[in-house]
């Protein structure tokens, strides 16, 4: 009850690449690169356990990008050919590459990473991948003329890695799209179809994370235009909960989402965000207790599993670390709580049986 994980990416160290950026370039080359991020998936598998995290994950240490780490391995995609657009509904105005033909892997993308990971990893192992809305609104189209044409295609593909993942052993495969919360209309007209498809026949843990983006400048700055309430996920939860995902993962510290929507996924397990990934202020346990105390209002314990509110990429390391430290212990505070809880209620119902036979 209460397991523990990672909503996704966690910080390179200095030696694989620049601290505290986001997407930085590689600092090594060749083969020590490769050393270098296996080295740092050992680093990050370990400090998740020793922080008290039951389902962990590489941290994303052999991709830069969190999209371009799985489409880089793809025919079909011209990386010279750069397109001026607006993703995320235009928070974000950057040149990307442009799908000229029709989408395939070149070859199994990630399977060495997994190959290396779950020996390492004596517990659950969780992969994130990139959702198909998401990947969509990170590249341009001059093939496919229409995104849910395209992102059926790739979700094809993301269907074919996923089940490769799974045969390696991995326990969790999550699809990131936070696009979801930029275009709430599509996700319920073809975004959730396309999640389906790409799940499609796993018999793993399956999950879609959510979010309203990692702590930077321009995610911040499309917060403030929010209003006093998040309400993204009432229009897409209904969707949510319809589809064949397993588990939801949402953002819930220090956030304005109204968390009764949560009871609006009422037939998934829920992933609450009780870590802050847009300060380098370390929560307290007691502060992630307390949001996760909050969430439990309208989820079942059973149902709820303690996260962070998205990747912790662009933090300091041991800033991550800290954080990681507090989600654990605040996870077992409530773990603890709810334990004294139901043993009092045990007892209770107990003296009430005695105290009957007592009267007959």
């Amino acid at each position: 009850m209460l397991e523990t994980t990672v909503a996704g990416s966690l910080p390179k160290p200095s030696w694989l690449a620049e601290p505290e950026k986001l997407w930085a370039a590689w600092r090594v080359q060749g083969e020590e690169l490769e050393q270098a991020k296996r080295d740092a998936t050992l680093i990050w598998i370990k400090e998740q356990e020793d922080a008290g995290i039951d389902i962990v994950s590489g941290g994303e240490q052999f991709r830069i990008h969190f999209v371009h780490g799985f489409l880089e391995h793809c025919n079909g995609i011209d990386w010279e050919k750069k397109t001026r657009m607006g993703i995320r509904d235009d928070r974000y105005v950057v040149d990307v590459p442009t799908v000229t033909g029709p989408v395939g892997r070149k070859y199994s993308i990630h399977s060495a990473e997994v190959r290396f990971a779950r020996p390492h990893a004596p517990n659950k192992l969780k992969f994130t991948l990139p959702g198909p809305m998401t990947i969509c609104d990170t590249i341009a189209d001059e093939h496919y003329g229409s995104r849910p044409e395209m992102a059926m295609a790739f979700a094809e593909l993301l269907n074919e890695e996923a089940k490769e993942l799974e045969a390696l052993g991995v326990d969790t495969i999550q699809f990131d799209e936070p696009a979801f919360n930029a275009f709430m209309q599509d996700t319920v007209e073809w975004g959730a179809d396309a999640l389906n498809r790409a799940a499609k026949g796993l018999k793993c843990t399956t999950a879609v994370h959510i979010c309203y983006g990692y702590g930077i400048k321009e995610n911040i700055d499309w917060k403030k235009t929010l209003g006093s309430e998040w309400r993204q996920y009432e229009e897409i939860f209904p969707a949510l909960n319809r589809s064949k995902i397993d588990q939801v993962s949402l953002e819930c510290a220090n956030s304005k989402v109204p968390l009764e929507l949560i009871g609006l996924l009422k037939d998934k397990d829920v992933l609450v965000g009780a870590i802050d990934v847009a300060t380098s202020e370390v929560e307290s346990p007691e502060q992630v207790a307390a949001t996760l105390r909050a969430a439990m209002e309208f989820v079942d314990p059973e149902r709820t599993y303690p996260c962070t509110n998205c990747g912790l990429a662009p933090l300091p390391r041991g800033v991550s670390v800290g954080k990681l430290k507090a989600l654990g212990a605040g996870a077992k505070l409530v773990r603890k709580e709810l334990k004294k809880s139901r043993k009092s209620k045990s007892g209770k119902k107990h003296k009430k049986e005695k105290a009957k036979k007592g009267k007959k």
